[in-house]
């Protein structure tokens, strides 16, 4: 340590050089692994950006009533003839 040096200020190199080798070792862990990750997405013929797609799920049914029927046969045939709603102008 050289003389005209004050510990402190010493000591404060020290810690700085450290934290940038670990700073840089485990930049350099990171990009090791993300490297694997796309090899390994590459061999699987996936995008990472896109998202897994999964399974829809079941479909579900409910019985209707015949009033329930009646209302939507209703329905269907007021929207099929326009709604009875024209466009004006």
């Amino acid at each position: 340590m050289p003389e005209h040096v004050p510990i402190l200020q010493f000591l404060g190199w020290v810690f700085l050089a450290a934290a940038a080798v670990l700073w840089i070792s485990g930049f350099v862990r990171l990009q090791r692994r993300y490297r694997t990750y796309l090899a390994v997405q590459e061999r699987a013929g996936t995008l990472g950006a896109l998202p897994r797609h999964r399974a829809a799920p079941r479909l579900e049914s409910v019985e209707l009533t015949q009033a329930e029927r009646d209302a939507f046969a209703g329905l269907v045939r007021q929207f099929g003839d326009g709604g009875g709603h024209r466009p004006t102008g």
